[in-house]
């Protein structure tokens, strides 16, 4: 294979490993050995002794358990302080799985990876289970005693000492308890930070319309859209309904005129890059240069870009975009990710104002989040006050600051000089370590609260179950502040709203709430907004003057374990990547050109230097990456974690300062000389020759669908046993849809849910046991530069005449009369 003529144009060897050296030696005595034990193991299932037990039924049995049958409630998770709409599934009283809340307007009955895999995170050992005090377990009464006296002893300071750091908060009932304290203690301070945030946008709105405001867009209705290094169909909290969307305009049966199209410049390989139509790899310092080419192109007038014009892109690119955009006034979209400056923001709403969008796919509301925007810049007041003795008493509500705030602040060490400082935490982390008092903070699926979805419409979210620990939610601690220290989570919902909900019948309003998993009429209004005739002469806020190199470094949060507060969850971390499906690690992610150029190769580590900091970091060659942009994935290398996470990956924020949040070119790389082992997936993803993937354009579709081009040539095979006649039933069959695919991977954690699917680690993973029912395969044509990437799903495929039933040793798998391949788990030995 090595020798095709396409693989000598490969330039990365993706063949490092022999695969027999993945492999242990297996003799023929380990084989009777291992097999005789299976012959046994098959014939004792029935066999068993249960040793009797004593059991206490319920004294009256309640009329909605039965056992077996599963109970379904609605409820939200959260991502970015955004509520996602979800169906929990119970049984016995205990959730199992989470399916998407159809009448939810922003999951439409789907899930994404991340709310897939929060049962696991539910039930994490590694939980913070217990009050504790300087490393001395304690309980929840004597830490309310403690936090009851620090907010006396403010009030008659006006809370001039006292200071309230959350993450994204968009619960109306959190806010108006917060707002509350903030009433009766005018000097005390609320700090929102979350280090994958939306200053950038609301900055670039305030830029060009005035105000900050909450974007939401409608793919649906968009023939051609345009991103500027946004991953919409990967990492933002709107993501699900934005994919949703995106969907219903890939069908392979629509007209040629009714698909979209999806044009992408970024400097990374994103999930959305690779199903674009049109992606120009472009550095991320230069895509700003790049969008007031193509303003230019529409007759936006917007000054030259301080880099000058773009380097290295295709002749009539911009031209081909242009004239497309104008051919599609009032039926486009051009959204820009948070990664750009504030300008590239703002000229992105002049630029949908130009071409008739807003109102049409494009449109407006208030922010969802109060004090929208500027979340570093309070961050940093809030160092400096500690660091001058201003803050006397600080509550940090979830969020791990201590490792994700940018590394030049040094918010840990600040810490020391605060008197009263305790953290509301999930997990003990790093910032859990340099407070005084780390109080267990009750998981979603079993707390009660509120969220409001990417429209603005809210959510009510009730416990799926009775809290495993000795937890608090967060409007359980802030009640604190109050009169009624004491109040359950549900009153304190329960009475904001009821005070919210005026006329009607209030009990059949919370009632239909609970129910459906929504509050009916409580999405933001649109608003009307024009973009201010000067906002392009503005001055712009100063920008820390840096060095520029020919390289540059951008940091993403990684697709699954976001910004890290999922390095703990086993699925996730061993979820191949999109891309790359690299597992278990994090990756400096380069060109194959600047591979060469830095003279490193897969698995050679290198060392980078930012004013920030340094980080060593091993290197994964990956096609569609921007030449000199060397892309860092946040989120890895934490300190303090639990036993999953424990040694994962390098920490990307120890080079990440407030001058470079996003992208840097004051960077400096240097080949370490040493080898790190990396866990890919899929090693080899280049066709080689072969049709793994069939494709082709939508009108040859239509014009031949029984093209080779996409109908392979089946040929009937020998069999050696008698089919079954499906004559009188049905017979069963799925198709997956490869157009609309994204290969987000949320397939195959709702196949680790459902099925309660292990995890196996990183050296297994190398050696080519990883447990997925489902894979998702990624397969690349092209150059190093401009790759197609092509999608695969591949799950069990129910084979007519299937290997697995033929060889099983055992005869767990059987062929059902529906033609389904099934698996009787209790016979099963894993001889794989």
């Amino acid at each position: 294979m090595a020798e095709t003529d396409e693989n000598q144009f490969v330039p990365i060897r993706e063949l490092r490993r022999q695969a027999w050296s993945r492999i242990d030696p297996l003799t023929r005595r380990h084989f009777l050995k291992y097999m005789g034990a299976s012959f046994a193991l098959a014939g004792l299932t029935g066999c068993t002794s249960n040793q009797p037990e004593k059991i206490v039924p319920y004294v009256k049995q309640p009329e909605d358990i039965v056992p077996g049958k599963p109970l379904f409630y609605a409820t939200a998770t959260t991502l970015g302080g955004i509520a996602i709409g979800v169906l929990g599934e119970t049984h016995m009283g205990r959730p199992t799985k989470l399916e998407g809340n159809p009448d939810h307007p922003a999951s439409l009955g789907a899930t994404d990876t991340i709310t897939q895999a929060q049962i696991l995170q539910l039930y994490d050992p590694d939980r913070l289970r217990a009050v504790t005090s300087e490393g001395r377990i304690r309980n929840y009464t004597a830490f309310l005693t403690v936090l009851r006296g620090t907010v006396d002893a403010q009030r008659g300071k006006q809370g001039a000492g006292l200071r309230i750091l959350t993450e994204t908060i968009t619960s109306p009932t959190i806010a108006s308890q917060i707002e509350g304290i903030l009433r009766a203690m005018p000097q005390a301070r609320w700090i929102q930070y979350d280090p994958v945030g939306n200053d950038n946008a609301m900055a670039g709105a305030r830029l060009a319309l005035g105000q900050p405001v909450n974007t939401v867009y409608r793919f649906e209705q968009a023939d051609v859209v345009l991103s500027l290094d946004a991953d919409f169909l990967q990492c933002t909290p709107a993501t699900l309904r934005y994919v949703r969307d995106y969907a219903t305009r890939r069908q392979a049966g629509l007209e040629a005129m009714d698909m979209n199209r999806l044009y992408v410049v970024e400097a990374a390989m994103s999930d959305t890059g690779s199903n674009a139509d049109h992606r120009l790899a472009l550095p991320s310092r230069e895509i700003d240069a790049f969008a007031r080419a193509v303003a230019t192109g529409l007759g936006v007038a917007a000054p030259a870009a301080p880099s000058g014009p773009p380097h290295g892109i295709p002749a009539g690119w911009i031209e081909e975009l242009v004239k497309d955009l104008q051919a599609h006034r009032g039926r486009s979209i051009i959204l820009v990710g948070e990664s750009q400056p504030p300008f590239v923001h703002a000229l992105g709403h002049a630029l949908n104002a130009a071409l008739g969008n807003v109102g049409q796919t494009v449109f407006y509301t208030d922010p969802l989040s109060p004090n929208a925007g500027g979340q570093v810049v309070a961050l940093r007041q809030l160092v400096d006050d500690m660091g001058a003795g201003r803050v006397e008493a600080l509550l940090i509500v979830g969020g791990n600051p201590a490792f994700n705030a940018p590394v030049d602040l040094n918010f840990g060490a600040s810490l020391a000089g605060v008197g009263f400082r305790a953290h509301l935490t999930l997990e003990e982390n790093e910032t859990t370590q340099r407070c005084q008092w780390a109080v267990p903070m009750s998981h979603e699926l079993e707390a009660w609260g509120d969220a409001r979805g990417h429209d603005g419409t809210v959510t009510i979210m009730q416990p799926l179950i009775e809290r495993l620990y000795d937890s608090r939610s967060p409007i359980e601690v802030l009640a604190a502040f109050g009169d009624q220290p004491d109040q359950s989570g549900h009153d304190i919902v329960r009475g904001f709203w009821q005070g919210r909900l005026q006329g009607g019948d209030f009990d059949l309003t919370w009632r239909n709430a609970l129910n459906r998993g929504i509050v009916d009429n409580t999405a933001l209004p649109t608003r009307t907004m024009a973009v201010q005739g000067n906002w392009a002469t503005q001055p712009q806020p100063p920008q820390p003057a840096e060095r520029v190199t020919e390289h540059e470094v951008v940091f993403k949060p990684d697709p699954f374990i976001y910004d890290g507060r999922f390095a703990n969850n086993g699925w996730l971390m061993e979820l191949p990547r999109p891309v790359t499906t690299l597992v278990w690690d994090n990756a400096a992610l380069v060109n194959p050109a600047t591979a060469k150029q830095l003279g490193v190769e897969n698995e050679d580590t290198i060392d980078i230097r930012t004013r920030a900091g340094a980080v060593r970091a091993p290197v994964l060659v990956t096609h569609g990456v921007a030449r000199g942009s060397i892309v860092v994935h946040l989120g890895f290398g934490r300190a303090k974690v639990g036993k999953v996470g424990t040694g994962a990956g390098f920490d990307a924020y120890r080079i990440r300062g407030t001058g470079g949040l996003w992208h840097t070119s004051d960077v400096t790389i240097y080949n370490a000389h040493r080898k790190y082992p990396l866990a890919v997936r899929q090693e080899v993803q280049s066709m080689l020759g072969r049709e793994p993937v069939r494709h082709g354009t939508i009108q040859a579709y239509q014009k031949n669908k029984e093209h080779p081009e996409f109908v392979p040539e089946h040929t009937e095979h020998p069999y050696m046993y008698p089919l079954y006649d499906y004559s009188k039933i049905n017979k069963w069959g799925m198709v997956i849809n490869l157009n609309a695919c994204i290969g987000c991977g949320a397939c195959t954690m709702a196949c680790n849910a459902e099925n309660n699917i292990p995890v196996v680690g990183k050296e297994q993973v190398i050696k080519g046991r990883i447990m997925h029912w489902i894979r998702v395969d990624r397969y690349i044509e092209g150059s190093p530069d401009d790759p197609q990437i092509y999608t695969q799903p591949l799950p069990c495929m129910q084979c007519e005449s299937a290997p697995c039933e033929l060889v099983c040793p055992v005869e767990a798998t059987a062929h059902s009369g529906e033609g389904l391949n099934d698996m009787v788990y209790n016979r099963c030995v894993g001889t794989r």
